[in-house]
């Protein structure tokens, strides 16, 4: 396989780097051409100068786009799922349904496109005044998307800029080219089939730090759709300050996400969640459970439940259908993990481990449990497969609440309890963006349940939810006076036989 940049339909050439599996070193997935500041430069161009025509299409036939490219997905299931698991590490599990989540966000935004940029929308005037709202394309959109969810993040992102009118510049994670390569061509083919500018959309893969630096930085693009740290988020919006106008920044950027469990919750049920929402996908999710708060009296018989199940987790390789975990994404982010856990180990803390097998060849962190005091000991998120437990009274839950509310993110937030009362209480007060009462807090659904979060969290619209292509395109309001004599009486009656 070979992943390059896709410059208004036509391949760049340039020095290709092999990529590697993070779950077996000795396997090459493929190599990968990183995009040159000349590919960048001559893609925001075709961007610029292909946007009029874009925005112009009529939103039934970019929502075709959309649908195609899901049946194009649906069709692909397999070597997808297959680059999902060599290139991301996924296990095979996490990669079919990050190409299932990926087809959903296709078909919910052309459905939502056609109900939200349709027709204008007619909006209450006074006597003599008619008043319309009218949505068009802001202009180039940058898109740049994250290695845990490589094909349903980058192709969601994608596929919101594309539908709302905006020639999109996809700068997809520098871990996972190639899925994107892979991901990317069946919405281009789309395009061509329906007669389309192919300089709507353009790959450019490469480094944050120079691809995503050269895109953000360039005054003709109208705005960004991000996922990933909180820090590289600022960045961008730095960049995004220093242009002479005003560009969105959709930005989801993870959390440091708890889970509130009091007396009355099913331990079985707990436990189930705990493992799901902490140790799936190597606790490479932004959803992911960070902060396990037990409560005093349940806290040791439920912590040793869990560090059963823990026990029993395969951890290994992601090809494998039988394991539960596989690797972290690569070096890096391993000794990060690593270096944490040591410091804990330090500082005399707790730590539980699950098993590793001998003979991995890969980025493994064994999935761990650590007790400590409370969330506030944590400077940042941690990425990967730890949990970290605090143990609390019922009569403190306000403060626990409050040092949650704290750390200033506010993603997810698991609440288990069989008082109705007490999950309200706790939703009402948690500043977070997604609450899950007695299941995990993981695999969000598009559609059902609308995912991203407030704080360090994020900016908001949330992904597959009703109003997120809203920030993808800018408002105009048509105010005509129908009292006026002959004129304007005519244009409104002309307009009214080219609908």
């Amino acid at each position: 396989a070979l992943a390059r940049p896709l410059v208004a339909g036509q391949a760049r050439a340039g020095q290709a780097i092999e990529r590697r599996s993070p779950g077996r070193a000795d396997v090459a997935v493929g190599r990968a051409i990183d995009a040159s500041d000349a590919d960048v430069r001559d893609a925001i161009a075709a961007a610029a100068a292909v946007h009029e025509t874009w925005a112009a299409v009529p939103v039934a036939r970019r929502a075709q786009v959309l649908e195609a490219w899901a049946d194009a997905l649906e069709a692909r299931l397999e070597p997808l799922t297959a680059l999902g698991v060599w290139e991301a590490g996924r296990t095979v599990a996490d990669a079919v349904a990050d190409v299932r989540e990926a087809v959903d966000f296709c078909r919910y935004y052309a459905v939502q496109a056609r109900r939200l940029f349709g027709e204008p929308d007619p909006l209450p005037g006074v006597t003599g005044e008619s008043n319309e709202l009218r949505w068009r394309g802001r202009g180039p959109f940058v898109s740049i998307s994250p290695w845990n969810f490589p094909v349903a993040i980058f192709v969601g992102q994608i596929a919101a800029a594309l539908v709302a009118g905006n020639p999109v510049l996809a700068k997809p994670a520098e871990q996972t080219p190639l899925t994107a390569q892979a991901a990317i061509e069946p919405a281009l083919d789309a395009l061509a089939r329906l007669g389309l500018p192919a300089a709507a959309l353009q790959l450019l893969p490469g480094p944050g730090e120079t691809v995503g630096a050269a895109l953000t930085a360039d005054p003709a693009i109208a705005g960004v759709v991000f996922t990933g740290s909180n820090a590289t988020a600022k960045r961008i919006q730095q960049a995004l300050l220093a242009h002479d106008e005003i560009k969105p920044l959709i930005a989801e950027t993870g959390g440091q996400n708890a889970m509130i469990v009091d007396s009355t919750a099913l331990p079985e049920q707990v436990v189930d969640a705990v493992i799901s929402s902490g140790f799936r996908s190597a606790g490479q999710r932004c959803s992911a459970l960070r902060v396990l708060y037990l409560q005093h009296e349940i806290a040791d018989e439920l912590q040793r439940m869990i560090e059963g199940a823990m026990a029993t987790l395969a951890v290994g390789d992601p090809s494998d259908p039988a394991t539960d975990v596989g690797p972290v994404i690569d070096d890096s982010a391993r000794a990060a993990l690593v270096a944490h856990l040591d410091s804990l180990h330090a500082r005399g803390r707790r730590i539980v481990r699950t098993p590793l097998p001998g003979g991995l060849n890969g980025t493994y962190v064994a999935p761990a449990l650590v007790e400590i005091d409370g969330i506030g000991e944590l400077d940042r998120e941690h990425f990967g497969p730890i949990v970290h437990v605090a143990r609390f009274a019922i009569d403190d839950l306000d403060a626990v609440i409050a040092a949650i509310n704290a750390m200033r993110y506010g993603l997810t937030l698991g609440i288990h309890t069989r008082i109705d009362a007490r999950a309200r209480y706790v939703a009402a007060r948690a500043r977070v963006g997604n609450v899950y009462v007695n299941r995990n807090i993981v695999g969000a659904v598009v559609g059902s349940q609308p995912f991203g979060g407030e704080g360090l969290s994020g900016t908001g619209f949330k992904a597959g939810g009703p109003s997120y292509l809203l920030r993808f395109a800018a408002e105009q309001v048509v105010t005509v006076n129908t009292a006026a004599a002959g004129g304007n009486l005519a244009l409104l009656a002309a307009a009214e036989r080219q609908r």
